[in-house]
């Protein structure tokens, strides 16, 4: 009997490290890091992989917040999707966007969700340990990011609200992330009819 597993992850709000994701992935630079890479940098970055540059059909790098629910996934992977090899999918309700995407990785996943300035979606993590560096303990996501790990950045929607979303994980392979939306009468304080 296999066991399932379902873990909320905390969305964090607090990130100020200096200097994250300023290294951008250059489209060349990118050819060269799969051409030299093992499987796992494949299975990371390769055809599919929410966290692949080429996911949407040409080179993007995933570190660039990209408006990704302007875009209907059957349209914008439909491509993928004919092959089977999609691994990705979000839709919204009247309530909620939600996102669902295989993690790359075995085992224990480190994946992090952050809500960035209110404006944004980070879904990151490390696919490698970085080695320790002598007198410096720099972070992985200041420098060449796509070495140590990963990394998508999504633009939130202006309905959405960046204090109401929820991250989960199955199996540590399967992240779900459901955004709220602030037009939900649900969540209004001022849902109460009133007359003149």
């Amino acid at each position: 009997m296999t066991t399932s597993t379902h873990k909320q992850l905390e969305v964090l709000t607090d990130d100020h490290t200096p200097q994250k994701w300023c290294v951008l992935l250059r489209e060349e630079v990118f050819k060269k890091f799969m051409s030299q890479g093992s499987p796992i940098v494949h299975k990371v970055f390769g055809s599919g992989s929410f966290f692949s540059p080429l996911l949407f059909g040409k080179f993007f790098d995933p570190s660039d917040a990209f408006p990704l629910w302007e875009f209907e996934s059957d349209i914008l992977l439909s491509i993928l999707r004919s092959s089977g090899q999609s691994t990705i999918d979000w839709s919204q309700t009247d309530q909620d966007y939600v996102l669902k995407a295989e993690l790359p990785g075995e085992g224990k996943n480190s994946v992090q969700v952050y809500a960035e300035n209110r404006k944004v979606l980070e879904i990151s993590g490390q696919w490698k340990q970085q080695q320790p560096k002598t007198n410096s303990a720099r972070d992985w996501r200041c420098g060449h990011w796509w070495e140590s790990g990963y990394v998508r950045r999504l633009e939130l929607p202006q309905d959405a609200d960046w204090r109401k979303i929820e991250a989960y994980v199955t199996n540590d392979q399967i992240l779900e992330i459901k955004i709220h939306k602030i037009n939900n009468p649900l969540d209004s304080d001022n849902n109460q009819n009133t007359t003149a």
